[in-house]
This record gives C-alpha cells, structure tokens and sequence, in this order.
C-alpha cells in the first residue's frame, strides 16, 4: 500500500515537473521563470527522494544536496540579475 501512494506521488509531482517546465519557456516575465527554475529545483528533490524511498537506498543523498545548493546559488544568482542587470558588483 506504500508504495501505491509512492507511485501516486511520483505521478503527480512528475505533473509538476511537466507544469514548472512550460512556465519556465512561456512565462512572461522573468521572475515567472525564475520561480518556475526553482519549483523544478525543489520537484527533482521530492521525486529522488521517493525514487531513493522505493529503492531502499541512500546512493542519491549527494545528488539531492547537489541539486539543492545549485538550485538555492540559481535562484539567487537569478534574482539578482533581474534586480540589478548583473550578477557581479564591479566596484
């Protein structure tokens, strides 16, 4: 029965992944898209961790915390763009 609502779970947050990518082509403005990259970010965590759950394994930990700090260094980097027009201070 767990791994029923598992597979459910992977099911939809695969909806999510499919949802996020067409907001981050279509959407119309850059912050739609920066939100979108970061919802992709947080979907690939949730469906590694039910994928690392389902196969009794811990191999993908790295993976998660990879995936984690490039998409919080994204985000940011991202944000800051959009704020400023460029990532680095050239002062």
């Amino acid at each position: 029965m767990f791994k029923v609502l598992l597979m459910i779970a992977l099911f939809f947050m695969s909806i999510s992944l499919v949802i996020s990518f067409i907001r981050t082509v279509k959407g119309p403005t850059m912050p739609d898209r920066i939100v979108a990259l970061d919802a992709i970010g947080i979907t690939l965590i949730g469906v590694i961790g039910i994928l690392m759950i389902l196969q009794e394994t811990i191999a993908y930990a790295e993976v998660i915390l990879v995936i984690g700090i490039l998409a919080f260094i994204g985000t940011i980097a991202l944000s800051k763009f959009v704020e400023r027009g460029d990532i680095f201070d050239r002062d």
